[in-house]
């Protein structure tokens, strides 16, 4: 039962990364599908999760280039330069916590959102 969980909890979470992403690239950049929205998400956990390992641990740099690798990724995805995938990630961010938070009131509240580090 326990695997059924986990196994709904990340397909729930890889959602609601990939929906705020969506939300992002749709504001930003004016296209965006779900689809790629959810691999960006998904490919997005794997960056992060990979590049914190190796770097994750050195004082300040560390996050601050895992960050910057996610955000390469986003650049890489989706039309426009830096500017548009910092934009893209900051409505991203946003409207994740506006999800886990409507979630949290509605009662479900251990959920996260895989793709968008910090939520």
């Amino acid at each position: 039962m326990a695997l059924v969980d986990s196994i709904v909890v990340f397909a729930v979470s890889l959602v609601i990364g990939a929906l705020g992403i969506h939300l992002g690239a749709r504001t930003i950049v004016a296209e965006s599908d779900l689809e790629e929205a959810v691999i960006t998400a998904l490919l997005g956990a794997i960056v992060w999760t990979v590049v914190g390992a190796f770097l994750g641990w050195i004082p300040f740099l560390g996050p601050a280039l895992t960050f910057l690798a996610w955000l390469g990724l986003i650049n890489s995805r989706y039309p426009g330069n830096w500017v548009n995938a910092g934009g893209i990630a900051l409505v991203a961010w946003i409207s994740v916590l506006g999800i886990l938070y409507i979630l949290a009131v509605l009662g479900v509240g251990d959920l996260g959102a895989i793709g968008v580090p910090g939520v």
